[in-house]
């Protein structure tokens, strides 16, 4: 699959704005993980694309991830890919571990993203000069964006075997290269 298709694909499944723009901005976090680690950023990149493209039609676990695995698989998905994306849930760990670089990348990015776009959309200069210190800072208000899960945010930083300000400053720079996509600008 092709990243367009990816995109077509999400588009068709997700309405809504916010979600795809997180899909973006996982992508982009993927596509500089997998630089930083040498991994294939096209392959990542899509991971990070369509991690969450049936959200809206299957919002209930299991059926979020496993639904959709089905329907990636029919279109002919990497299975790489597929199984990356059932890791990152948590109801499917038994059958599909974060064993992987790809699975681990793809965890470890997914509640930060939206943690961090949550940050950058309560300053007025957004991403620009968003700092770990700010993230970690916000971390700590259990009302700020309160349906993100901090322990994956710490959980990710060291499935990666980074410590959690590198994980955070990572995230925040491939996050900024597209901030005008994620009106973060």
């Amino acid at each position: 699959m092709t990243r367009d298709e990816a995109w077509h694909l999400l588009c068709e499944y997700t309405e809504s704005e916010s979600l795809r723009k997180h899909a973006l901005s996982v992508e982009a976090a993927m596509r500089h993980y997998a630089r930083h680690f040498g991994e294939d950023d096209e392959t990542w990149g899509l991971a990070g694309v369509l991690h969450d493209f049936d959200y809206e039609r299957w919002p209930t676990p299991p059926d979020h991830t496993r639904e959709g695995a089905k329907v990636l698989r029919e279109k002919g998905v990497d299975e790489e890919i597929v199984t990356a994306i059932l890791s990152h849930a948590d109801w499917n760990a038994d059958e599909y571990p974060r064993d992987r670089p790809l699975r681990k990348a793809l965890f470890a990015v997914d509640e930060l993203c939206g943690f961090i776009t949550a940050c950058a959309l309560v300053r007025p200069t957004r991403l620009d000069g968003l700092s770990p210190k700010s993230v970690k800072k916000k971390m700590k208000t259990v009302a700020f964006a309160a349906s993100v899960s901090r322990d994956d945010i710490r959980n990710g930083a060291e499935l990666l075997d980074l410590p959690l300000d590198e994980h955070i400053q990572h995230c925040v720079s491939a996050m900024q290269a597209v901030a005008g996509e994620l009106g973060l600008a």
